[in-house]
């Protein structure tokens, strides 16, 4: 009941984050300098270098701190979210046991197969599992599999008074049900975390499918809030203000809440695409 309830509210809050929908596009011309410079919002881990996070996770950035309406440079414009990143841990390998102090950390994993533990609850790894591991509880994270395990790294900051949960969150969203298929028209919506599930600032974290040849409604957004969009499955056409970009899997992108920044994702392909969202909404 708890899970349907949190599900419920994602898709309200989807639904709120809109409300400075714009009605109308602006007709004028890309100006640069006024519109959006949206190659400074979009970004590959590809791109970016690799390091070593965890004592053996190989983490490449696809977003970093920055500013929403003036980047200081490429990807980087969270102001919330600490950081965002491809990872990877090598087969036979594990993490050193980890805890995280004044921050938390979500993984969604992309391939391969693994496990993780903390404390006394482990899970198994495989595509489509999202685990949320709280702040002040130690973790270790292994690779089961003869492949690299591959996932997504979102790292959140808890504010003051934040009391995390006690046990890491594990949901399978090869198994969760679709909460919505209409909301912006046609967006296919799981829910894998909400506020009651233990995040500490992300506002909610869901995967959106969108299926072959349509489009969702084109929105932007003003005000303090963070939305980022990164590619799982397939490749579409990122429309962000006033241009579109090839969006690969791998590739995410941050919408600037600038009011004046419409952004959507056109299937033009065969086959259904998938993305991961997540977002931060302080208005």
């Amino acid at each position: 009941m708890l899970k349907q309830v949190t599900a419920l509210c994602l898709i309200i809050f989807i639904c709120a984050s809109t409300v400075s929908v714009a009605q109308t596009l602006d007709g004028s011309p890309y100006t640069p300098g006024k519109d959006a410079n949206i190659d400074l919002y979009i970004n590959s881990w590809k791109n970016s270098e690799s390091r070593i996070t965890h004592g053996s996770l190989v983490e490449r950035d696809i977003l970093t701190r920055g500013n929403h309406l003036k980047p200081p440079r490429k990807g980087a414009v969270l102001e919330y979210v600490k950081r965002f990143a491809h990872a990877a841990l090598s087969p036979g390998t594990s993490t050193e046991p980890t805890r995280l102090k004044s921050e938390q950390e979500i993984f969604y994993i992309l391939s391969g197969k693994g496990s993780i533990k903390a404390g006394r609850k482990k899970a198994d790894l495989y595509s489509g599992i999202c685990v949320l591991i709280p702040a002040n509880r130690e973790f270790t994270m292994t690779n089961t599999g003869d492949e690299p395990l591959t996932m997504y790294l979102i790292c959140e900051p808890t504010p003051d008074g934040f009391k995390p949960k006690k046990n890491m969150a594990v949901t399978d969203e090869n198994t969760s049900p679709i909460v919505s298929t209409t909301g912006h028209w046609c967006h296919i919506v799981k829910s894998l975390f909400g506020n009651n599930d233990g995040l500490a600032t992300i506002t909610g974290l869901i995967t959106v499918a969108v299926d072959p040849m349509t489009i969702p409604h084109p929105h932007s957004h003003n005000g303090e809030f963070e939305e980022v969009w990164t590619a799982i499955k397939g490749t579409s056409l990122g429309w962000i203000g006033k241009q579109i970009r090839i969006q690969p899997p791998g590739t995410g992108y941050l919408i600037p809440p600038d009011g004046n920044t419409p952004h959507t994702n056109i299937n033009t392909s065969k086959e259904q695409v998938k993305f991961l969202y997540f977002a931060v909404n302080k208005n």
